[in-house]
């Protein structure tokens, strides 16, 4: 397993010499094999190369680190929420796979951006809002509680969520899916236990933009009903407060063949919007709490529209659209 120093060698060395002949890298060469990890349902393979904070923790925690078998993304000396810019991850894509969460209010985004990062990256993108929206249209045997519940705003239960999840990961493991984006889940702490227990969760993304944008993007959302995507149409013009930059949003409009098709979801009504925001932000905390527990969180704060905060994504992620495409035909 390598590791990546975010600090220079004579740095490094600072923090090593002077110490006993038996605690100098060297040592590291005589640590035994780490144990082999018991196979874990939904397990997928792909892991991150450890990045270690600057300064590095002490020679003890590294010893740990390496004698356990313990990969964590980041190793870090406070515990201080990770910030797009401050947290840099090492992926490496070509020929993994990536177990990532997207996190977010409602019409921040997670659809848009999970949903090109699963072309890039070549996972699907499962967004437990279309798994729900599926069940109310397939007339099955959750679907009169379940429009009871979206039509009076409130979050979906989390038996209900999981049953439809854990459905939609069977099917996929079944085709021979490895990896995935999650758009939507989890939204509850004990969720993401649940989660944990089948899976290994890389990286999660959440996504953050002002209240008053929110609510004017989910009024602005519009469906095709022919091919079914997404579009907006509302022209976002906000001044920044207390400090905060700008924030523009051009509208997503539809192609000519989609304009007299478009249709509003039932849910995306004010007094609907408002008050589903006021219960993500009471239930999305302790989630953004265990994942930053667990140095796996990184906030990203959108600066404008998608032409905008696309490539700010990408930077963030330390990905490069033009190359993986490159690597992806070749």
């Amino acid at each position: 397993m390598d590791f990546l120093y975010n600090n220079s060698s004579q740095n490094i060395n600072s923090h090593v010499g002077g110490r006993s002949e038996d605690l100098t890298l060297h040592f590291f060469a005589d640590l035994p094999p780490t144990p082999p990890r018991k196979p874990v349902p939904h397990h997928h393979q792909w892991r991150p190369r450890p990045v270690l904070s600057d300064p590095p923790p002490s020679l003890p925690l590294l010893l740990v680190i390496l004698s356990e078998g313990l990969y964590p993304r980041t190793v870090s000396s406070a515990a201080a929420p990770l910030k797009s810019e401050s947290f840099t991850p090492f992926i490496d894509t070509k020929g993994k796979n990536v177990q990532w969460v997207f996190l977010g209010c409602p019409g921040v985004g997670k659809g848009t951006f999970a949903s090109r990062l699963s072309v890039l990256l070549g996972v699907p993108h499962i967004a437990t809002g279309d798994l729900v929206r599926e069940e109310l249209s397939s007339s099955g045997p959750l679907s009169k509680q379940l429009t009871e519940i979206v039509n009076q705003g409130k979050l979906v239960s989390d038996e209900i969520v999981i049953s439809l999840l854990s459905k939609r990961l069977e099917t996929g493991e079944a085709k021979g899916e490895l990896g995935f984006i999650l758009d939507g889940f989890p939204r509850t702490v004990r969720q993401a236990e649940i989660l944990d227990d089948v899976t290994d969760i890389d990286l999660v993304v959440n996504l953050k933009l002002p209240e008053k944008v929110l609510v004017e993007k989910c009024l602005g959302r519009r469906i095709c009903s022919q091919c079914g995507k997404n579009f907006n149409v509302a022209n976002i013009n906000f001044k920044g407060e207390n400090g905060n930059p700008d924030i523009s949003m051009d509208p997503l409009l539809p192609p000519p063949q989609c304009v007299s098709k478009l249709i509003t979801r039932s849910d995306d009504t004010e007094a609907i919007v408002r008050e589903r925001l006021s219960v993500y932000y009471e239930k999305s905390q302790p989630v953004e709490d265990f994942y930053r527990s667990q140095g796996k969180l990184m906030e990203f704060d959108l600066p404008g529209g998608v032409l905008e905060s696309w490539p700010k994504l990408l930077e963030a992620l330390n990905l490069d659209e033009n190359e993986d495409k490159q690597s992806a035909a070749a």
